[in-house]
Protein backbone atom coordinates (compact mmCIF):
# COMPACT_ATOMS: atom_id res chain seq x y z
CA UNK A 1 0.00 0.00 0.00
CA UNK A 2 2.06 3.08 0.97
CA UNK A 3 5.04 3.94 -1.01
CA UNK A 4 3.55 2.90 -4.17
CA UNK A 5 4.73 5.05 -7.17
CA UNK A 6 2.45 5.63 -10.53
CA UNK A 7 4.72 4.78 -13.05
CA UNK A 8 2.52 5.16 -16.19
CA UNK A 9 2.49 8.56 -16.53
CA UNK A 10 6.05 9.01 -16.73
CA UNK A 11 5.95 6.33 -19.93
CA UNK A 12 2.96 7.75 -21.63
CA UNK A 13 4.65 11.42 -21.15
CA UNK A 14 8.04 10.09 -22.42
CA UNK A 15 6.12 8.71 -25.48
CA UNK A 16 4.24 11.86 -26.09
CA UNK A 17 7.18 14.31 -25.53
CA UNK A 18 9.75 11.96 -27.62
CA UNK A 19 11.64 14.81 -29.42
CA UNK A 20 12.15 14.18 -33.44
CA UNK A 21 15.48 12.99 -34.25
CA UNK A 22 16.62 12.71 -38.47
CA UNK A 23 17.35 9.11 -37.25
CA UNK A 24 15.56 6.94 -35.09
CA UNK A 25 17.82 3.72 -33.96
CA UNK A 26 15.78 0.14 -33.97
CA UNK A 27 16.39 0.02 -30.38
CA UNK A 28 14.54 2.82 -29.69
CA UNK A 29 11.55 1.72 -31.85
CA UNK A 30 11.57 -1.41 -29.92
CA UNK A 31 11.67 -0.04 -26.26
CA UNK A 32 8.98 1.95 -27.37
CA UNK A 33 6.98 -1.03 -28.80
CA UNK A 34 7.65 -3.04 -25.69
CA UNK A 35 6.17 -0.21 -23.20
CA UNK A 36 3.13 -0.19 -25.21
CA UNK A 37 2.63 -3.75 -24.74
CA UNK A 38 3.21 -3.98 -21.18
CA UNK A 39 1.07 -1.14 -20.77
CA UNK A 40 -1.73 -3.37 -22.58
CA UNK A 41 -0.83 -6.68 -20.91
CA UNK A 42 -0.71 -4.96 -17.29
CA UNK A 43 -4.33 -3.28 -18.21
CA UNK A 44 -5.42 -6.56 -19.07
CA UNK A 45 -4.73 -8.43 -16.03
CA UNK A 46 -5.72 -5.16 -13.97
CA UNK A 47 -9.40 -5.54 -15.87
CA UNK A 48 -9.62 -9.34 -15.49
CA UNK A 49 -9.86 -8.55 -11.66
CA UNK A 50 -11.83 -5.48 -11.82
CA UNK A 51 -14.32 -8.24 -13.89
CA UNK A 52 -14.02 -10.88 -11.70
CA UNK A 53 -15.07 -8.67 -8.79
CA UNK A 54 -17.77 -6.81 -10.77
CA UNK A 55 -19.31 -10.62 -10.88
CA UNK A 56 -19.24 -10.74 -7.20
CA UNK A 57 -21.26 -7.79 -6.98
CA UNK A 58 -24.26 -7.19 -8.23
CA UNK A 59 -24.91 -3.75 -7.87
CA UNK A 60 -22.05 -2.31 -8.77
CA UNK A 61 -21.21 -4.55 -11.54
CA UNK A 62 -22.94 -2.64 -14.68
CA UNK A 63 -20.67 0.90 -13.42
CA UNK A 64 -17.46 -1.44 -13.32
CA UNK A 65 -18.17 -3.22 -15.91
CA UNK A 66 -18.16 -0.06 -17.96
CA UNK A 67 -15.32 1.49 -16.36
CA UNK A 68 -13.21 -2.01 -16.90
CA UNK A 69 -14.47 -1.98 -21.00
CA UNK A 70 -13.07 1.73 -21.07
CA UNK A 71 -9.94 0.70 -19.84
CA UNK A 72 -8.98 -2.01 -22.11
CA UNK A 73 -10.09 -0.51 -24.84
CA UNK A 74 -7.44 2.41 -23.92
CA UNK A 75 -4.61 -0.16 -23.34
CA UNK A 76 -5.42 -1.66 -26.38
CA UNK A 77 -5.48 1.64 -28.42
CA UNK A 78 -1.97 2.47 -26.58
CA UNK A 79 -0.45 -0.46 -28.23
CA UNK A 80 -1.61 0.02 -31.04
CA UNK A 81 0.03 3.52 -31.61
CA UNK A 82 3.45 2.40 -30.16
CA UNK A 83 3.37 -0.36 -32.61
CA UNK A 84 5.69 0.95 -34.79
CA UNK A 85 9.23 -1.33 -34.56
CA UNK A 86 8.39 -3.51 -37.54
CA UNK A 87 7.89 -0.01 -39.85
CA UNK A 88 10.10 0.68 -42.44
CA UNK A 89 8.74 4.21 -41.80
CA UNK A 90 6.74 4.82 -38.53
CA UNK A 91 6.03 8.47 -39.85
CA UNK A 92 4.01 6.96 -43.06
CA UNK A 93 0.30 8.14 -43.86
CA UNK A 94 -0.77 4.56 -43.80
CA UNK A 95 -0.46 3.64 -40.53
CA UNK A 96 -1.35 5.76 -37.58
CA UNK A 97 1.03 5.76 -34.72
CA UNK A 98 2.62 7.50 -31.59
CA UNK A 99 4.26 10.18 -34.17
CA UNK A 100 1.58 10.81 -36.20
CA UNK A 101 -1.26 11.24 -33.70
CA UNK A 102 -0.03 12.82 -30.28
CA UNK A 103 -3.53 13.50 -29.48
CA UNK A 104 -4.25 10.10 -29.75
CA UNK A 105 -1.92 8.81 -27.19
CA UNK A 106 -2.73 11.88 -25.09
CA UNK A 107 -6.72 10.84 -25.41
CA UNK A 108 -6.00 7.33 -24.26
CA UNK A 109 -3.83 7.99 -21.57
CA UNK A 110 -6.67 10.09 -20.12
CA UNK A 111 -9.37 7.34 -20.90
CA UNK A 112 -6.84 5.30 -19.16
CA UNK A 113 -6.57 6.99 -15.97
CA UNK A 114 -10.00 8.00 -16.06
CA UNK A 115 -11.22 4.64 -16.63
CA UNK A 116 -8.55 2.64 -13.31
CA UNK A 117 -9.74 5.64 -11.05
CA UNK A 118 -13.34 4.67 -11.49
CA UNK A 119 -12.41 1.12 -10.98
CA UNK A 120 -10.13 1.95 -7.86
CA UNK A 121 -12.70 4.17 -6.05
CA UNK A 122 -15.77 0.90 -6.67
CA UNK A 123 -13.24 -1.55 -5.09
CA UNK A 124 -12.47 0.71 -2.53
CA UNK A 125 -16.34 0.71 -1.45
CA UNK A 126 -16.80 -2.99 -2.48
CA UNK A 127 -14.18 -3.14 0.34
CA UNK A 128 -16.27 -0.83 2.91
CA UNK A 129 -19.59 -3.08 2.25
CA UNK A 130 -17.84 -6.30 2.75
CA UNK A 131 -16.31 -5.33 5.93
CA UNK A 132 -19.74 -4.00 6.86
CA UNK A 133 -21.35 -7.14 5.96
CA UNK A 134 -19.12 -8.75 7.97
CA UNK A 135 -19.35 -7.04 11.20
CA UNK A 136 -23.57 -7.18 10.68
CA UNK A 137 -22.72 -11.35 10.31
CA UNK A 138 -20.96 -11.12 13.70
CA UNK A 139 -23.46 -9.13 15.70
CA UNK A 140 -26.56 -11.12 14.52
CA UNK A 141 -24.05 -14.57 15.51
CA UNK A 142 -23.42 -12.78 18.90
CA UNK A 143 -27.12 -12.10 19.62
CA UNK A 144 -27.77 -15.70 19.02
CA UNK A 145 -24.72 -16.40 21.27
CA UNK A 146 -25.91 -14.39 24.11
CA UNK A 147 -29.66 -16.43 24.12
CA UNK A 148 -28.37 -20.10 23.53
CA UNK A 149 -29.78 -22.25 26.45
CA UNK A 150 -27.72 -25.84 25.79
CA UNK A 151 -24.01 -26.91 25.97
CA UNK A 152 -24.13 -28.63 22.55
CA UNK A 153 -26.12 -25.52 20.93
CA UNK A 154 -23.42 -23.07 21.65
CA UNK A 155 -20.59 -25.20 21.15
CA UNK A 156 -22.43 -25.06 17.24
CA UNK A 157 -22.90 -21.37 17.08
CA UNK A 158 -19.60 -20.50 18.49
CA UNK A 159 -17.65 -22.29 16.18
CA UNK A 160 -19.51 -20.33 13.21
CA UNK A 161 -18.94 -16.83 15.40
CA UNK A 162 -14.96 -17.85 15.22
CA UNK A 163 -15.48 -18.71 12.00
CA UNK A 164 -16.91 -15.03 11.41
CA UNK A 165 -14.67 -12.99 13.53
CA UNK A 166 -11.49 -14.77 11.49
CA UNK A 167 -13.02 -12.76 8.28
CA UNK A 168 -13.47 -9.66 9.88
CA UNK A 169 -10.16 -10.02 11.35
CA UNK A 170 -8.53 -10.88 7.73
CA UNK A 171 -11.09 -7.92 6.22
CA UNK A 172 -10.15 -4.66 9.26
CA UNK A 173 -6.31 -6.31 9.54
CA UNK A 174 -5.78 -5.45 5.61
CA UNK A 175 -7.90 -2.05 6.22
CA UNK A 176 -5.41 -1.19 9.29
CA UNK A 177 -2.24 -1.76 7.20
CA UNK A 178 -3.79 0.56 4.55
CA UNK A 179 -4.90 3.57 6.51
CA UNK A 180 -2.40 6.19 6.04
CA UNK A 181 -3.72 8.70 9.05
CA UNK A 182 -1.94 7.53 12.18
CA UNK A 183 -4.71 8.44 14.18
CA UNK A 184 -7.02 6.08 12.46
CA UNK A 185 -4.79 3.52 12.71
CA UNK A 186 -4.35 3.31 15.92
CA UNK A 187 -7.80 3.49 16.67
CA UNK A 188 -8.17 0.73 14.76
CA UNK A 189 -5.58 -1.60 16.09
CA UNK A 190 -7.25 -0.37 19.36
CA UNK A 191 -10.68 -1.45 18.89
CA UNK A 192 -9.33 -5.05 16.56
CA UNK A 193 -7.26 -5.74 20.47
CA UNK A 194 -10.28 -5.38 21.91
CA UNK A 195 -12.02 -7.65 19.61
CA UNK A 196 -8.77 -10.07 20.05
CA UNK A 197 -9.11 -10.59 23.54
CA UNK A 198 -12.44 -10.32 24.21
CA UNK A 199 -13.25 -13.73 21.94
CA UNK A 200 -11.45 -16.09 24.27
CA UNK A 201 -12.78 -14.04 27.29
CA UNK A 202 -16.62 -14.47 25.88
CA UNK A 203 -15.99 -18.45 25.45
CA UNK A 204 -15.61 -18.86 29.55
CA UNK A 205 -17.67 -16.16 30.09
CA UNK A 206 -20.54 -17.75 28.62
CA UNK A 207 -19.59 -21.26 29.41
CA UNK A 208 -19.87 -20.16 32.86
CA UNK A 209 -22.97 -18.73 32.81
CA UNK A 210 -24.19 -22.02 30.94
CA UNK A 211 -22.68 -24.12 33.86
CA UNK A 212 -24.25 -22.07 36.45
CA UNK A 213 -27.37 -20.67 34.98
CA UNK A 214 -28.73 -18.87 38.10
CA UNK A 215 -25.52 -17.01 38.96
CA UNK A 216 -25.98 -13.30 38.86
CA UNK A 217 -21.98 -12.28 38.89
CA UNK A 218 -21.70 -15.07 35.55
CA UNK A 219 -24.15 -13.11 34.03
CA UNK A 220 -22.64 -9.63 34.85
CA UNK A 221 -19.57 -10.97 33.67
CA UNK A 222 -20.90 -12.17 30.49
CA UNK A 223 -22.95 -9.08 29.76
CA UNK A 224 -20.01 -6.87 30.16
CA UNK A 225 -18.15 -8.74 27.65
CA UNK A 226 -20.55 -8.79 24.77
CA UNK A 227 -21.22 -4.96 25.75
CA UNK A 228 -17.24 -4.41 25.37
CA UNK A 229 -17.32 -6.38 21.80
CA UNK A 230 -20.52 -4.53 20.22
CA UNK A 231 -18.25 -1.22 21.71
CA UNK A 232 -15.36 -1.82 19.71
CA UNK A 233 -17.19 -3.83 16.39
CA UNK A 234 -18.98 -0.22 16.59
CA UNK A 235 -15.20 1.90 16.46
CA UNK A 236 -14.18 -0.73 13.28
CA UNK A 237 -17.03 0.50 11.57
CA UNK A 238 -16.89 4.27 12.28
CA UNK A 239 -13.03 4.59 10.78
CA UNK A 240 -13.68 2.43 8.07
CA UNK A 241 -16.57 4.66 7.23
CA UNK A 242 -15.18 8.09 8.49
CA UNK A 243 -18.37 8.70 10.40
CA UNK A 244 -19.04 9.37 14.11
CA UNK A 245 -23.06 9.08 14.41
CA UNK A 246 -22.61 10.09 18.08
CA UNK A 247 -20.33 13.01 17.45
CA UNK A 248 -16.70 13.88 17.54
CA UNK A 249 -17.03 14.96 21.88
CA UNK A 250 -16.34 11.23 22.21
CA UNK A 251 -12.45 11.80 21.67
CA UNK A 252 -10.46 12.81 24.55
CA UNK A 253 -10.06 16.68 25.08
CA UNK A 254 -6.66 17.99 24.50
CA UNK A 255 -3.78 16.89 26.12
CA UNK A 256 -1.21 19.59 27.92
CA UNK A 257 1.81 18.33 25.42
CA UNK A 258 -0.38 19.59 22.47
CA UNK A 259 -1.68 22.60 23.93
CA UNK A 260 2.02 23.64 24.96
CA UNK A 261 2.68 22.70 21.22
CA UNK A 262 0.26 24.75 20.04
CA UNK A 263 0.52 27.69 22.42
CA UNK A 264 4.11 28.29 21.64
CA UNK A 265 3.67 28.86 17.67
CA UNK A 266 1.54 30.84 18.89
CA UNK A 267 3.55 33.10 20.73
CA UNK A 268 6.78 32.34 18.47
CA UNK A 269 4.72 33.73 15.78
CA UNK A 270 4.17 37.26 16.32
CA UNK A 271 7.65 37.70 15.35
CA UNK A 272 6.58 37.55 11.93
CA UNK A 273 2.94 39.05 12.55
CA UNK A 274 2.13 41.12 15.26
CA UNK A 275 -1.43 41.27 14.35
CA UNK A 276 -2.41 37.93 13.74
CA UNK A 277 -4.15 36.92 16.85
CA UNK A 278 -5.84 38.70 19.48
CA UNK A 279 -4.39 39.01 22.87
CA UNK A 280 -7.68 37.27 23.78
CA UNK A 281 -6.82 33.89 22.12
CA UNK A 282 -3.74 33.43 23.79
CA UNK A 283 -5.03 34.23 27.12
CA UNK A 284 -7.99 31.43 26.66
CA UNK A 285 -5.07 28.85 25.11
CA UNK A 286 -3.18 29.37 28.29
CA UNK A 287 -6.18 28.66 30.72
CA UNK A 288 -7.09 25.89 28.82
CA UNK A 289 -3.42 24.06 29.92
CA UNK A 290 -3.35 25.35 33.18
CA UNK A 291 -7.02 24.09 33.90
CA UNK A 292 -5.40 20.49 32.40
CA UNK A 293 -3.03 21.34 34.91
CA UNK A 294 -5.32 20.39 38.14
CA UNK A 295 -5.51 16.95 36.83
CA UNK A 296 -1.72 16.58 38.03
CA UNK A 297 -2.44 18.78 41.08
CA UNK A 298 -5.65 17.73 42.19
CA UNK A 299 -4.47 13.92 41.80
CA UNK A 300 -3.99 11.88 45.30
CA UNK A 301 -0.88 10.40 43.18
CA UNK A 302 0.83 13.20 42.54
CA UNK A 303 3.85 14.26 45.08
CA UNK A 304 3.61 16.71 47.05
CA UNK A 305 6.87 18.11 45.10
CA UNK A 306 5.99 17.97 41.83
CA UNK A 307 2.50 19.66 43.00
CA UNK A 308 4.31 22.95 44.17
CA UNK A 309 6.46 22.78 41.09
CA UNK A 310 3.41 22.71 38.54
CA UNK A 311 1.47 25.06 41.27
CA UNK A 312 4.38 27.63 40.88
CA UNK A 313 5.45 27.52 37.23
CA UNK A 314 1.37 28.18 36.37
CA UNK A 315 1.61 31.22 38.03
CA UNK A 316 5.30 32.15 36.04
CA UNK A 317 3.46 31.35 33.12
CA UNK A 318 0.20 33.54 33.61
CA UNK A 319 3.21 36.31 34.58
CA UNK A 320 5.23 36.25 31.55
CA UNK A 321 2.19 35.96 29.61
CA UNK A 322 1.06 39.19 31.06
CA UNK A 323 4.55 41.02 30.49
CA UNK A 324 4.25 39.69 26.47
CA UNK A 325 1.09 40.79 26.15
CA UNK A 326 2.36 44.36 27.41
CA UNK A 327 5.09 44.81 25.04
CA UNK A 328 3.64 43.05 22.31
CA UNK A 329 0.22 45.92 22.76
CA UNK A 330 2.70 48.54 23.14
CA UNK A 331 4.36 46.98 19.63
CA UNK A 332 1.29 47.19 17.95
CA UNK A 333 1.19 51.14 18.20
CA UNK A 334 5.00 51.92 18.07
CA UNK A 335 7.21 49.26 16.31
CA UNK A 336 10.79 50.77 17.60
CA UNK A 337 14.19 48.51 17.58
CA UNK A 338 13.82 48.40 21.66
CA UNK A 339 10.41 47.19 22.11
CA UNK A 340 11.05 44.72 19.86
CA UNK A 341 14.04 43.69 21.36
CA UNK A 342 11.80 43.54 24.82
CA UNK A 343 8.74 41.39 22.61
CA UNK A 344 11.68 39.09 21.83
CA UNK A 345 13.02 38.64 25.55
CA UNK A 346 9.10 37.78 26.32
CA UNK A 347 8.60 35.41 23.81
CA UNK A 348 12.02 33.14 25.09
CA UNK A 349 10.53 33.72 28.48
CA UNK A 350 7.05 32.50 28.17
CA UNK A 351 8.27 29.27 26.06
CA UNK A 352 11.06 28.47 28.33
CA UNK A 353 8.31 28.75 31.36
CA UNK A 354 6.08 26.51 29.02
CA UNK A 355 8.98 24.15 28.64
CA UNK A 356 9.74 24.17 32.00
CA UNK A 357 6.12 23.06 32.29
CA UNK A 358 6.21 20.47 30.43
CA UNK A 359 9.06 18.50 31.61
CA UNK A 360 7.53 18.85 35.28
CA UNK A 361 4.01 17.44 34.32
CA UNK A 362 5.76 14.90 31.77
CA UNK A 363 8.15 14.03 35.06
CA UNK A 364 5.37 13.92 37.58
CA UNK A 365 3.28 11.37 34.97
CA UNK A 366 6.21 8.85 34.45
CA UNK A 367 7.30 8.68 37.84
CA UNK A 368 4.06 8.03 39.17
CA UNK A 369 3.93 5.61 36.22
CA UNK A 370 7.40 3.91 36.94
CA UNK A 371 6.60 3.52 40.92
CA UNK A 372 3.17 1.97 40.24
CA UNK A 373 4.09 -0.45 37.80
CA UNK A 374 6.99 -1.34 39.52
CA UNK A 375 4.71 -2.25 42.89
CA UNK A 376 2.53 -4.13 40.97
CA UNK A 377 4.94 -6.02 38.68
CA UNK A 378 4.40 -9.14 41.23
CA UNK A 379 0.29 -9.67 40.53
CA UNK A 380 -0.34 -10.54 43.97
CA UNK A 381 -3.97 -9.27 44.28
CA UNK A 382 -4.82 -11.11 41.59
CA UNK A 383 -2.87 -14.27 42.58
CA UNK A 384 -4.49 -14.06 46.08
CA UNK A 385 -7.85 -13.97 44.24
CA UNK A 386 -7.21 -17.41 42.58
CA UNK A 387 -6.06 -18.99 45.97
CA UNK A 388 -9.12 -17.67 47.88
CA UNK A 389 -11.66 -17.93 45.44
CA UNK A 390 -11.17 -21.94 44.90
CA UNK A 391 -10.67 -21.93 48.63
CA UNK A 392 -14.43 -20.81 48.09
CA UNK A 393 -13.52 -17.72 51.12
CA UNK A 394 -16.18 -15.37 49.99
CA UNK A 395 -15.10 -12.87 52.44
CA UNK A 396 -10.76 -13.19 51.52
CA UNK A 397 -12.35 -12.33 48.23
CA UNK A 398 -14.33 -10.17 48.61
CA UNK A 399 -11.55 -7.94 50.63
CA UNK A 400 -8.90 -8.65 47.62
CA UNK A 401 -11.28 -7.11 45.20
CA UNK A 402 -11.40 -4.25 47.34
CA UNK A 403 -7.59 -4.08 47.15
CA UNK A 404 -8.02 -4.49 43.29
CA UNK A 405 -10.25 -1.56 42.78
CA UNK A 406 -8.16 0.49 44.73
CA UNK A 407 -5.12 -0.78 41.93
CA UNK A 408 -7.42 0.31 39.08
CA UNK A 409 -8.20 3.26 40.02
CA UNK A 410 -4.30 4.26 40.50
CA UNK A 411 -3.89 2.84 37.09
CA UNK A 412 -6.44 4.70 35.60
CA UNK A 413 -5.14 7.37 37.01
CA UNK A 414 -1.93 6.87 35.48
CA UNK A 415 -3.27 6.10 32.19
CA UNK A 416 -5.17 9.70 32.54
CA UNK A 417 -1.51 11.55 33.37
CA UNK A 418 0.35 9.56 30.75
CA UNK A 419 -2.08 10.73 27.96
CA UNK A 420 -1.41 14.47 28.70
CA UNK A 421 2.67 14.00 28.24
CA UNK A 422 2.06 10.89 25.78
CA UNK A 423 3.48 13.34 22.82
CA UNK A 424 1.85 11.80 19.74
CA UNK A 425 -1.98 11.29 19.13
CA UNK A 426 -1.25 7.02 18.35
CA UNK A 427 0.39 6.97 21.95
CA UNK A 428 -2.73 9.31 23.58
CA UNK A 429 -5.12 6.70 21.64
CA UNK A 430 -3.01 4.15 23.24
CA UNK A 431 -3.04 5.55 26.71
CA UNK A 432 -6.54 5.93 26.19
CA UNK A 433 -7.12 1.96 24.86
CA UNK A 434 -4.83 1.02 28.14
CA UNK A 435 -7.58 3.08 30.61
CA UNK A 436 -10.35 1.65 29.36
CA UNK A 437 -8.82 -2.05 29.35
CA UNK A 438 -8.23 -1.10 33.23
CA UNK A 439 -11.56 0.37 34.01
CA UNK A 440 -13.68 -2.97 32.62
CA UNK A 441 -11.06 -5.82 33.17
CA UNK A 442 -10.63 -4.73 37.13
CA UNK A 443 -15.10 -5.27 37.73
CA UNK A 444 -14.83 -8.31 34.91
CA UNK A 445 -12.02 -10.07 37.16
CA UNK A 446 -13.93 -8.86 40.40
CA UNK A 447 -17.29 -10.94 38.82
CA UNK A 448 -15.51 -13.92 37.59
CA UNK A 449 -13.68 -13.88 40.84
CA UNK A 450 -17.58 -14.00 42.90
CA UNK A 451 -18.39 -16.56 40.79
CA UNK A 452 -15.31 -18.94 41.37
CA UNK A 453 -15.87 -18.10 45.50
CA UNK A 454 -19.82 -19.24 45.33
CA UNK A 455 -18.90 -22.68 43.11
CA UNK A 456 -15.08 -23.36 44.32
CA UNK A 457 -14.99 -26.68 42.42
CA UNK A 458 -16.24 -25.59 39.33
CA UNK A 459 -13.38 -25.65 36.58
CA UNK A 460 -15.04 -23.25 34.16
CA UNK A 461 -14.97 -20.58 36.50
CA UNK A 462 -11.44 -21.39 37.52
CA UNK A 463 -10.68 -20.86 33.88
CA UNK A 464 -12.96 -18.07 33.13
CA UNK A 465 -11.18 -15.99 36.23
CA UNK A 466 -7.91 -17.13 34.57
CA UNK A 467 -8.71 -15.49 31.28
CA UNK A 468 -9.47 -12.07 32.46
CA UNK A 469 -6.49 -11.94 34.95
CA UNK A 470 -4.15 -12.63 32.02
CA UNK A 471 -5.86 -9.98 30.42
CA UNK A 472 -4.61 -7.46 32.84
CA UNK A 473 -1.29 -8.93 33.15
CA UNK A 474 -0.89 -8.34 29.73
CA UNK A 475 -1.90 -4.35 29.90
CA UNK A 476 0.27 -4.37 32.73
CA UNK A 477 3.09 -5.69 30.63
CA UNK A 478 2.29 -3.64 27.71
CA UNK A 479 2.31 -0.18 29.94
CA UNK A 480 5.78 -0.69 30.88
CA UNK A 481 6.71 -0.51 26.93
CA UNK A 482 4.32 2.45 26.51
CA UNK A 483 6.08 4.32 29.37
CA UNK A 484 9.64 3.90 27.38
CA UNK A 485 7.81 4.93 24.17
CA UNK A 486 6.78 8.24 25.91
CA UNK A 487 10.11 8.86 27.23
CA UNK A 488 11.81 8.25 23.87
CA UNK A 489 9.67 10.47 22.21
CA UNK A 490 9.80 13.17 25.10
CA UNK A 491 13.96 13.15 24.71
CA UNK A 492 13.70 13.41 20.88
CA UNK A 493 14.94 9.95 20.65
CA UNK A 494 11.96 8.41 18.17
CA UNK A 495 9.97 9.73 15.52
CA UNK A 496 6.62 10.06 15.37
CA UNK A 497 5.51 6.78 13.74
CA UNK A 498 4.89 4.72 16.61
CA UNK A 499 3.98 0.70 16.71
CA UNK A 500 0.76 0.17 18.73
CA UNK A 501 1.97 -1.55 21.66
CA UNK A 502 -0.36 -4.35 22.71
CA UNK A 503 -2.21 -4.35 19.22
CA UNK A 504 -1.89 -6.67 16.75
CA UNK A 505 0.72 -6.02 14.53
CA UNK A 506 -0.03 -5.60 10.36
CA UNK A 507 0.72 -8.48 8.64
CA UNK A 508 3.03 -8.11 5.16
CA UNK A 509 0.50 -8.58 2.36
CA UNK A 510 2.93 -9.02 -0.47
CA UNK A 511 0.92 -11.59 -2.39
CA UNK A 512 1.99 -11.88 -6.52
CA UNK A 513 -0.67 -10.28 -8.54
CA UNK A 514 0.71 -10.70 -11.25
CA UNK A 515 0.33 -14.74 -10.86
CA UNK A 516 -3.45 -14.06 -10.65
CA UNK A 517 -5.67 -16.23 -12.73
CA UNK A 518 -8.71 -15.13 -14.03
CA UNK A 519 -10.88 -17.06 -11.65
CA UNK A 520 -13.85 -16.72 -9.56
CA UNK A 521 -12.49 -14.51 -6.49
CA UNK A 522 -13.57 -15.15 -2.81
CA UNK A 523 -14.15 -12.96 -0.16
CA UNK A 524 -10.61 -12.85 1.19
CA UNK A 525 -9.11 -12.96 -1.92
CA UNK A 526 -11.50 -9.68 -3.09
CA UNK A 527 -10.29 -7.51 -0.27
CA UNK A 528 -6.62 -8.39 -0.71
CA UNK A 529 -6.54 -7.87 -4.23
CA UNK A 530 -9.43 -4.80 -4.14
CA UNK A 531 -7.35 -3.21 -0.54
CA UNK A 532 -6.08 -0.02 -1.79
CA UNK A 533 -7.63 -0.24 -5.02
CA UNK A 534 -5.76 -3.44 -6.21
CA UNK A 535 -2.52 -2.00 -5.46
CA UNK A 536 -1.82 -0.54 -8.86
CA UNK A 537 0.60 -2.78 -8.71
CA UNK A 538 -0.63 -5.00 -11.78
CA UNK A 539 -0.47 -1.69 -14.09
CA UNK A 540 3.52 -0.62 -13.64
CA UNK A 541 5.15 -4.48 -12.99
CA UNK A 542 5.73 -5.46 -16.39
CA UNK A 543 6.22 -1.49 -17.50
CA UNK A 544 9.24 -1.04 -14.61
CA UNK A 545 11.61 -3.78 -16.29
CA UNK A 546 11.08 -2.14 -19.75
CA UNK A 547 11.90 1.59 -18.56
CA UNK A 548 14.95 0.70 -17.49
CA UNK A 549 16.59 -0.23 -20.48
CA UNK A 550 15.90 2.87 -22.44
CA UNK A 551 18.48 4.77 -23.20
CA UNK A 552 18.53 8.52 -23.78
CA UNK A 553 15.83 9.65 -21.76
CA UNK A 554 16.38 13.59 -21.91
CA UNK A 555 16.18 15.24 -18.36
CA UNK A 556 13.28 17.68 -19.41
CA UNK A 557 10.96 14.47 -20.10
CA UNK A 558 11.96 12.92 -16.99
CA UNK A 559 11.68 15.98 -14.52
CA UNK A 560 7.97 16.32 -16.81
CA UNK A 561 7.00 13.02 -16.34
CA UNK A 562 7.48 12.85 -12.39
CA UNK A 563 5.39 15.56 -11.90
CA UNK A 564 2.68 14.03 -14.20
CA UNK A 565 3.87 10.78 -11.47
CA UNK A 566 3.34 13.10 -8.68
CA UNK A 567 -0.29 14.59 -10.05
CA UNK A 568 -1.34 10.94 -10.54
CA UNK A 569 0.11 10.04 -6.75
CA UNK A 570 -2.83 12.73 -5.65
CA UNK A 571 -5.64 11.28 -7.82
CA UNK A 572 -4.56 7.55 -6.06
CA UNK A 573 -4.62 8.83 -2.62
CA UNK A 574 -7.91 10.43 -3.55
CA UNK A 575 -9.49 6.90 -3.71
CA UNK A 576 -8.51 5.92 -0.51
CA UNK A 577 -10.37 8.89 1.19
CA UNK A 578 -6.97 10.97 1.98
CA UNK A 579 -4.95 13.87 0.15
CA UNK A 580 -5.75 17.17 -1.57
CA UNK A 581 -8.53 16.00 -3.99
CA UNK A 582 -11.87 16.37 -2.38
CA UNK A 583 -14.90 15.11 -4.38
CA UNK A 584 -15.56 12.95 -7.66
CA UNK A 585 -15.00 16.48 -9.57
CA UNK A 586 -11.70 17.31 -8.32
CA UNK A 587 -10.73 13.95 -9.32
CA UNK A 588 -11.46 14.03 -12.76
CA UNK A 589 -10.03 17.37 -13.25
CA UNK A 590 -7.23 16.31 -12.37
CA UNK A 591 -7.30 13.78 -15.15
CA UNK A 592 -7.95 16.08 -17.54
CA UNK A 593 -5.02 18.13 -16.37
CA UNK A 594 -2.54 15.65 -16.08
CA UNK A 595 -2.48 15.28 -20.26
CA UNK A 596 -2.41 18.93 -21.31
Amino acid sequence: GSGIKIKIPLFITTLINHKDRPKRSDKTLQAIQRVGQAVNLAVGRFVTVGEAIANENRELKEEMSVACIEARRAGETIAQLTDVASLDHPESDSHITIFTDKTGVVKAARLLLSSVTKVLVLADRIVIKQIITSRNKVLATMDQLEKVSSFQEFVQIFSQFGNEMVEFAHLTGDRQNDLKDEKKKARMAASRAVLEKCTMMLLTASKTCLRHPDCESARINKDGVFHRMRLALEQVIEIVTDSRPNGENEMAPISIYSGIKEFKVRVEGLRENLYFLSKENLSTMLEVILEHTEDFTDSAYTSHEHREHILELSKQAKMELEQLVSVWMQAQNQKTKDLMEDLEVAILKTCQCMNDLKREVHSAATSLAADLLKYHTDHMVLKALKITGVEGNLEAVAEYTCKLSEQKEQLVEMCRLLRHVSGTEPLEITCIHAEDTFQVTGPQIISAAETLALHPSSKIAKENLEVFCEAWESQLSDMSLLLREINDVFEGRRGEKRVYLSLPRPGKHNANLKALKPVKLDTEEQAKIAKLGLELHLLTSDVDSETEKWEDQENEIVQHGQGMSSMAYSMYLFTRGEGLLKTTQDLFHQAEVMYF
